[in-house]
């Protein structure tokens, strides 16, 4: 592996984790000491969090609180837009805001959102 890769490998997993730990902390205040079993994510694709590191990384912030062994559940949401040139709503795949038609007059309607959608606990 390049040490590129291994560097950008690194970042990303680090931005997994100190979402993932914001995420276990807000879960673990609001479960008041009793054992969280679930917890569901909200995950718009704009957000360039990667799945698979988050759900390394609630397995490793879990450990030794009231959410270890909790099921992580994410909803994948994906990227929405609509152009204020040519009235066209359509769907955004990556950061690159143009429409279709080439304009970047574009307001982003979903795809950013990242929030705690539900949490099962006892």
């Amino acid at each position: 592996m390049s040490e590129f890769r291994r560097v950008r490998r690194s970042e990303a997993l680090m931005h997994e984790l100190s979402i993932t730990q914001g995420i276990v902390e807000a879960v673990c205040e609001r479960a008041d000491g009793r054992p969280v079993r679930a917890v569901r994510v909200r995950v718009g694709i704009l957000t360039a969090v990667v799945p698979e590191a988050m759900r390394f990384c609630f397995d490793l912030t879990t450990a030794g609180t009231a959410a270890e062994d909790a099921l992580l559940e994410i909803d994948h949401v994906p990227g929405r837009a609509h152009c204020r040139a040519c009235e066209t709503d359509f769907l955004l795949n990556d950061l690159v805001l143009l429409c279709p038609c080439g304009s970047s007059d574009v307001d982003v309607t979903s795809g950013r959102e990242l929030q705690i959608v539900s949490m099962r606990v006892g």
